[in-house]
Order: C-alpha cells, then structure tokens, then sequence
C-alpha cells in the first residue's frame, strides 16, 4: 500500500510552524505511516457499528436545583485576608 501525498511544508506552513529540512523529513515519514494505517483501518467493515461520539455511554445525573442556606456574611467575611464596609477588598489588577 503506497503512503499518500502528505506535504508536510503545507501542514507547517498552515500551523504557522517553522521546521527544519531534517525535521521535514522526519515527520513525512512518520505522518505517512500514520495515514497507512489509517487507510487500513478503511478497510474493516463497520457496517454494523452503531455510529457514537463516545466509546463508552455517557449519561448526566441531574439532580434538582434547590436552594439552600449558604454563609451568612459575617462567616463569609471572616475568611477573606481582608474585608471593609461589609464587602471583601481585593487587589486591583490592572493589565
């Protein structure tokens, strides 16, 4: 089975990566090997597979959103490093 046409150059040049002539060689082997197996894998028949997005089932447990009780603000407060006018202070970062 031929290895198809891979230009690696292109790959970099979309992914805005430089390589060197040695690194291109390198990678064009081993990306077409990578495309040969997956043209083998081309060849299996699936035909009975159910098509997922997952190898395994995936369910969400839900629960039911309820309200509770949370800190009341002075326990809230009493865990900040630093607090004033019942709010808690933090640094100002500026970018």
């Amino acid at each position: 089975m031929s290895s198809p046409n891979l230009d690696v150059r292109d790959v970099a040049r979309l992914a805005r990566i430089e390589l060197t002539d040695e690194e291109v060689a390198t990678f064009q082997s081993q990306l077409g090997k990578v495309l040969e197996y997956v043209e083998q894998l081309k060849s299996l028949d699936v035909s009975a597979v159910e098509p997922t997005a997952h190898a395994n089932p995936i369910f969400n447990v839900f629960r039911e959103d309820m309200a509770k009780p949370g800190l009341d603000r002075q326990a809230a407060l009493a865990n900040a490093p630093h607090s004033a006018n019942n709010l808690v202070v933090v640094t100002k970062v500026i970018e």
